[in-house]
């Protein structure tokens, strides 16, 4: 089985809902493998064509064990790719339900949690001269490397600078083997916003449409760590076949990978404002748990569940998209945040089952990249409200 792993991880930065959203977003048929220190037996969900259609942990099976282990706050997980047809569906409800009535019994407290907090202590390792402390124990690993776009293979050795933050590139690199720390210069000293593994991207999709530009972060091998260069000009082509609607959803991945950057960097420095903006209203008309809706007119805050209470993440303009994207999950709305908008606010509906028609039939690394991507704004904002957590030192 080993060998048909493409995606692991650490539950104290993905969540079990954000691994469950991505496994259903890619439609993956397979068997994802969950670990927790604080259980003896190991626990197994059963997913065909991206739902979980079966799982076993302990005592426990189908519907009453995946209940049982969004109560999980540490932990590792692997998705290995796997015939399901021996299996028997006893599981009926469709992903998004499921997730959604998981997440409910959890804050209702009916799910009880196992293991210790998120980000506990003991498993913790200075990011700065400030003593802040993050867990980056396990990096995020990522699929398998799909080499048809692969153009060269460089190595390096432990301590090397592969980028440096204020450069300039325009390569895009995945991770084949070994781990890098990805570090950000602050006001109050570096700080290591992850640690990637294999099958991790360097590089946003800026590397690939547009010329060269400006590195936001150095990133440092640790150990030894072949990197492969891919085919921008591949990758370029694949972008620019693509629809209007699809390409606004990958460059507001970029764009949210940048404002949640920020927003951890202004946690670590003390800097972060927690106070609400009071002239939004509820966005419950845009709140459905399946629909896409891009911004024709006004501002969205994206609000999400800090540790003291709700923050926010951002806001998106004219032109921005949110909402349920039925092949990624960032961890943000619709289940983990909600939208508050301005009052002269509007946005259309964007028909989501074409967007997963294109996303179907992208190259296995343009897929690959939207997974990691997507990985990488879950991960960064748990991150930042572990930060906030903290408070400033």
């Amino acid at each position: 089985m080993a060998s048909n792993i493409v995606f692991s991880g650490s539950l104290l930065f993905l969540s079990l809902a954000d691994v469950f959203q991505l496994l259903g977003g890619n439609n993956c048929t397979g068997i994802l493998t969950l670990k927790n220190p604080a259980s003896p037996e190991k626990a197994f969900v059963y997913f065909v064509k991206g739902n979980p259609v079966n799982a076993f942990w302990g005592d426990l099976k189908g519907l009453k064990a995946v209940y049982a282990l969004f109560g999980w706050t540490d932990g590792k997980y692997e998705f290995s790719e796997e015939d399901l047809s021996w299996v028997e569906p006893v599981i009926q409800q469709n992903l998004m339900e499921l997730v959604m009535d998981a997440v409910r019994l959890l804050d209702d407290g009916e799910i009880a949690r196992i293991g210790p907090g998120p980000l506990d202590e003991k498993d913790m390792e200075e990011t700065g001269p400030d003593g802040k402390k993050m867990d980056f124990m396990h990096p995020i690993k990522g699929p398998a490397v799909d080499y048809r776009y692969v153009t060269i293979e460089r190595n390096y050795t432990d301590g090397a600078i592969i980028v440096r933050e204020g450069s300039y590139g325009k390569w895009l690199w995945v991770i084949s083997e070994g781990t890098v720390r990805i570090i950000k210069d602050t006001s109050k000293g570096p700080i290591t916003l992850a640690r990637l593994g294999e099958g991790c991207f360097i590089g946003t999709i800026s590397s690939f449409i547009y010329g060269e530009y400006e590195r936001s972060a150095t990133v440092i091998a640790e150990g030894n760590v072949q990197l492969c260069i891919l085919d921008g000009e591949s990758l370029h082509r694949e972008y620019s076949a693509l629809s209007e609607n699809f390409k606004k959803v990958l460059l507001g991945m970029d764009k949210r990978l940048r404002l949640i950057n920020q927003i951890a960097l202004e946690a670590f420095t003390g800097e972060y404002q927690t106070r609400l903006q009071t002239d939004r209203v509820s966005g419950a008309a845009f709140q459905n748990n399946t629909d896409l809706y891009l911004i024709r007119r006004g501002t969205a805050d994206i609000i999400g569940k800090g540790p003291s209470g709700d923050v926010k993440l951002f806001s998106l303009g004219d032109g921005d998209v949110f909402g349920k994207i039925p092949f990624m999950a960032f961890g943000h709305e619709p289940i983990s945040a909600v939208v508050m908008t301005s009052e002269d606010f509007d946005a259309e509906l964007i028909d989501s089952h074409l967007l997963q028609n294109e996303y179907e039939k992208l190259s296995p690394t343009f897929k690959n990249f939207v997974i990691s991507s997507a990985t990488n704004i879950s991960m960064t904002t748990k991150l930042f409200y572990q930060l906030l957590g903290q408070g400033p030192s």
